[in-house]
C-alpha cells in the first residue's frame, strides 16, 4: 500500500511542504532514459531514422531544452505549441507541424519560422497551405509535406484515442489521395515538396499488431501511388502510440517490440522494390513522459456512501478532474499510494474523488485503501502525459505547479496558478 517516500531520489513529504499540493512531479532521470531507450533501440540502429516527440503529451519550455539537448525533435498540433517549442530552443527544422484544421494564422506563424515538416491532413489543409506558399518570395525554401492517410486500422484502444480507424476525423483515405487528384497536384505545386505519407493508428497500444497492419496498408498504397503516378516517398512517419504501464497493465512493452518489425517491413519491401529507401519516422509522446510523473494530493473528507445498499468510502483530495480529466474522459486507470514510512495495511476498497462539483470528478475506482484521514499525502503514478497539458480551470481552479527532480535534486519548472491568474484575461 506505501509508495517508497522518495521519487527519483526526493522525499515527496518535504516536496509537498515546500511547493504544496496538488503537485505534478517529473522524473527528469525517467525522461532521460527514455530518450536513450529511443536513441538505443531505433536511432542507432538504423542512420535513416529520426524521432519526434508528441509535444501534446506534456509541453512545458523545460521540456523543450531537454528534447533540445537529447537531439529529439518534436511534433506541435497549434500556435501555442509551436510557440512554447521555439521558445524552448527547439530547431524549427526539428518541428512538425500536425493538425485537421489548421488556421491560416498557424499557418502564417510556421511559415515564418520555416517549421521543417508540415502534415497535411486534408484537401482543404492542403489549399491553404499552397495559396500561402504562393505569397512567399523567391529563395525561400518549399514547404516540405507529408500526406497524413488514414489506414483504416481499428487499434483496440479507448474509442476517443482511436485515431486510423475509417470514421476518424483524421487524414485521409489512401484511395481518396489517388482518385482526387490531390497527390499529382501536390507533386506539381510551385512551393510544395512532396516528402512522403504519415499515419497514427492510436494512443496507448500495448502490442504491436495495429502497427504492423498499419505498415502493410501503407506500403500497398506506396506501390500503387507509384504505378499510377511515379511518385517514391522519401519519409514515411509512422506516428505513435506505443503503450506504458497504468494500474492493472503488465509491464510495458520496449520500444523495439513496435519499431523493430516496422522497419524489417520497410527496409525489406524497399530492397525488394528497388526504391531508394526513405527516412522512417516515429512520434513517441506517453512513451517518454507517462511513468515519468507522479501528482501528489492531500486527502480532505473521508466518508462512506451508500451504493446499492453497500457502504463504498470516498476519499476526497484537494485536486481533480481539472489536473486530471483522462479518468472521466477514458476511464483510465492509476495506482494510488499512501505516502509514509509508517506501514498501512489495506483497509477497504474505495473511491479517490476530486473536489469539483462534478459526479464524475473521481480519480481512481474501486482501488485498495489503508484507513486514511484529513492531511495524508496520497500519490496517483504514471501522471506524466495528459495531466498538465490537459488541465482546466473547471470550478475555477488553478493549475498545480510543476516540480522537476532528478538524483535527489529539485527544482520549480512550472508555477502554481493563482487566483490573480484566472482573473487576468477578465475585462
Amino acid at each position: 500500500m506505501n509508495f517508497n517516500v522518495s521519487f527519483d531520489g526526493c522525499d515527496l513529504r518535504e516536496l509537498a511542504a515546500e511547493y504544496g499540493t496538488p503537485l505534478y512531479v517529473m522524473s527528469e532521470t525517467e525522461i532521460l532514459a527514455r530518450c536513450e531507450e529511443i536513441r538505443r533501440e531505433f536511432l542507432e540502429i538504423d542512420p535513416q531514422t529520426r524521432a519526434v516527440y508528441a509535444g501534446k503529451a506534456f509541453l512545458t519550455l523545460e521540456m523543450c531544452r531537454i528534447l533540445a539537448r537529447e537531439g529529439l525533435g518534436i511534433d506541435v498540433v497549434s500556435g501555442g505549441e509551436l510557440t512554447t517549442a521555439i521558445r524552448g530552443g527547439i530547431d524549427p527544422a526539428a518541428i512538425v507541424f500536425h493538425g485537421n484544421n489548421k488556421s491560416e494564422e498557424e499557418y502564417r506563424m510556421a511559415l515564418k519560422y520555416n517549421v521543417g515538416t508540415y502534415v497535411v491532413d486534408s484537401a482543404s489543409d492542403f489549399d491553404l497551405l499552397a495559396t500561402l506558399t504562393e505569397e512567399r518570395p523567391e529563395g525561400v525554401p518549399s514547404a516540405r509535406i507529408l500526406f497524413r492517410i488514414n489506414p483504416g486500422v481499428d487499434s483496440h484502444t479507448h474509442r476517443y484515442i482511436s485515431t486510423g480507424h475509417g470514421s476518424s476525423k483524421f487524414g485521409i483515405a489512401p484511395e481518396a489521395l489517388l482518385s482526387s487528384g490531390l497527390l499529382l497536384r501536390a507533386m506539381s505545386t510551385k512551393g510544395i515538396d512532396l516528402a512522403g505519407f504519415h499515419f497514427h493508428v492510436g494512443s496507448q497500444l500495448t502490442d504491436n499488431r495495429s502497427h504492423l497492419l498499419a505498415v502493410d496498408r501503407l506500403l500497398a498504397f506506396v506501390e500503387d501511388a507509384g504505378s499510377k503516378t511515379g511518385f517514391v516517398p522519401g519519409e514515411l512517419n509512422l506516428g505513435g502510440g506505443f503503450g506504458i504501464r497504468y494500474e492493472g497493465d503488465l509491464e510495458r512493452q520496449p520500444l523495439s517490440h513496435f519499431t523493430t518489425p516496422m522497419l524489417q517491413r520497410i527496409r525489406g519491401w524497399f530492397e525488394e522494390t528497388g526504391f531508394p529507401q526513405p527516412l522512417v519516422t516515429i512520434e513517441p509522446g506517453r512513451f517518454v513522459v507517462g511513468e515519468a510523473g507522479i501528482t501528489l494530493y492531500r486527502v480532505g473528507t473521508v466518508k462512506d456512501i451508500l451504493t446499492d445498499g453497500v457502504p463504498v468510502c470516498h476519499v476526497a483530495v484537494d485536486g481533480g478532474f481539472p489536473d486530471n480529466p483522462r479518468t472521466a474522459l477514458y476511464q483510465a486507470r492509476y495506482e494510488v499510494q499512501f505516502i509514509s514510512e509508517e506501514e498501512k495495511e489495506q483497509a477497504y476498497r474505495g473511491n479517490v474523488a476530486g473536489k469539483c462539483c462534478e459526479s464524475g470528478d473521481i480519480l481512481v475506482y474501486d482501488t485498495p485503501l489503508p484507513e486514511l484521514k484529513r492531511g495524508d499525502l496520497l500519490a496517483v503514478r504514471a501522471t506524466g502525459a495528459y495531466n498538465h497539458s490537459m488541465a482546466s480551470n473547471y470550478n475555477k481552479i488553478p493549475r498545480p505547479a510543476i516540480v522537476m527532480v532528478r538524483e535527489g535534486e529539485h527544482h520549480l519548472s512550472v508555477r502554481r496558478e493563482t487566483y490573480e491568474d484566472l482573473l487576468s484575461r477578465d475585462l
